[in-house]
C-alpha cells in the first residue's frame, strides 16, 4: 500500500543501541536534538515507564529529546538517566536559567530471567545515546534482532519459559509523498507472533520442534494456570511486554501524537496474539519532528503497516541465544 522508506528519511531521529550482550539486555535509545511532539500511549497491566504523565495532552512539555527502551524491568528505567546526562552535557534539552533539563520519557522490558540476572544502567543508556547521534549524522538503518532492548527479549510463552522463541528489535519505515513513518519496536511477548499476511512467523515451540499457535496453546495455558493456582508449577513467572517508538516528519499536535500511538497498538493485536495481558506492560510511543503536513487519519495507517512489519522483523532478524532457538 505504501513505499519503502529508510532512516536516511527521517533524518529528525538518531537510534541507537547498547547492550550487555553476555548477560541478556540492553536498551535502545531514539534522539530528536532539535526536540519532537510526542504521545504516548500503555495498553498493557504491568507496565514499566517513565515520564509517561508528562506526555499526557494537557500537560505542559510540547516537546521531548528522546525516548528510552530498555530491559531490565523497573531495574533499566536507569538508562533513560545516562542519555539525560549525555544530552545535558550537549546542552540539548529545555533550558531553565543555568540548567539544562533534557526531557527523556521511557518504558522497559521484563528480561531479568534470560541470561544473568542484569538490567542496562546508566553507562549503557549514555553509550547508546552517543550512537543515537552518530546514526543521526550517517542516516544508516538501525541494528535489528538481538540488540539494544531487543537483546533479551522472547515471545510464545504462554506455556512457560521452556517453549518461547528468540525475538529482538526490529525496524521498518514507508513513505506516501513526502509523509515518511517509521517504527522501531521490542517484542517481548507472552502471546505468538503473526506475519502481516497473518501466518504464524513465532509460536510455541513443542518437543518435536513443532510451532503450537496461540488458539492451540489456550486449552494447554489453562491448565497450566490451574497447575500453577494449585501449586504444582515447576517454573516460575515469565513476564513480558513489547514496547516500541512511531517516528514521523509529519506536523502533529501533542493530543495528535497521543492518538496516534493509540490507534498503532492495532497493529500490535493484529500481530501478537493474546496482546496487552495482565503480564504485559505493552507501550507505543509516537514522535512527530514537524516538517511536513499530514493527515493524521493517513499517518494511523502507514503506522500501523510499518509497525507490523517491524514485529515480523523483530522474530526473523533474531538469532538463538541464551538457550532460545530463533526461527530466523
Amino acid at each position: 500500500m505504501f513505499a519503502p522508506a529508510t532512516k536516511a528519511d527521517l533524518p529528525a531521529f538518531g537510534v541507537g543501541s547498547a547492550e550487555l550482550a553476555s548477560r541478556g539486555t540492553g536498551c535502545t535509545f531514539v534522539v530528536a536534538p532539535e526536540g519532537a511532539v510526542c504521545g504516548v500511549d500503555v495498553r498493557g497491566a504491568a507496565p514499566a515507564t517513565r515520564e509517561t504523565d508528562l506526555l499526557r495532552p494537557e500537560n505542559t512539555v510540547q516537546q521531548v529529546q528522546g525516548v528510552m527502551l530498555a530491559g531490565g524491568s523497573a531495574f533499566g528505567l536507569e538508562a533513560a538517566c545516562g542519555a539525560m546526562d549525555e544530552l545535558a552535557a550537549r546542552g540539548t534539552g529545555f533550558h531553565l536559567m543555568d540548567a539544562c533539563v533534557p526531557i527523556v520519557p521511557g518504558a522497559c522490558l521484563f528480561d531479568l530471567p534470560v541470561g544473568q540476572f542484569a538490567y542496562p544502567r546508566k553507562e549503557q543508556g549514555a553509550e547508546a545515546c552517543v550512537n543515537a547521534l552518530e546514526n543521526l549524522a550517517s542516516g544508516e538503518e538501525p541494528q535489528q534482532g538481538n540488540i539494544g532492548a531487543g537483546t533479551g527479549a522472547t515471545v510464545a510463552k504462554m506455556l512457560g519459559p521452556a517453549h518461547a522463541v528468540k525475538s529482538g528489535l526490529g525496524w521498518h519505515a514507508v513513505a506516501m509523498g513526502p509523509v515518511v513513518v517509521g517504527a522501531l519496536v521490542a517484542v517481548n511477548a507472552a502471546g505468538c507472533v503473526y506475519a502481516p499476511d497473518g501466518a504464524l512467523l513465532a509460536g510455541m515451540r513443542m518437543d518435536d520442534g513443532t510451532m503450537l499457535d496461540a488458539a492451540s496453546a489456550l486449552p494447554l495455558a489453562a491448565q497450566a494456570a490451574a497447575d500453577e493456582a494449585a501449586g504444582a508449577a515447576e517454573e516460575g513467572p515469565c513476564a513480558n511486554t513489547t514496547i516500541g517508538v512511531v517516528l514521523t516528519n509529519a506536523q502533529l499536535t501533542k493530543p495528535q501524537a497521543h492518538r496516534l500511538a493509540v490507534t498503532t497498538h492495532d497493529a500490535y493485536a493484529r500481530s501478537i496474539k493474546p496482546v496487552h495481558t495482565s503480564h504485559d506492560g505493552d507501550c507505543i510511543f509516537a514522535m512527530a519532528s514537524g516538517e511536513v503536513p499530514a493527515d493524521p487519519d493517513l499517518l494511523a495507517m502507514m503506522a500501523c503497516e510499518a509497525m507490523q512489519q517491524a514485529i515480523a522483523n523483530a522474530i526473523t532478524h533474531a538469532t538463538a541465544a541464551y538457550g532460545f532457538a530463533a526461527v530466523g
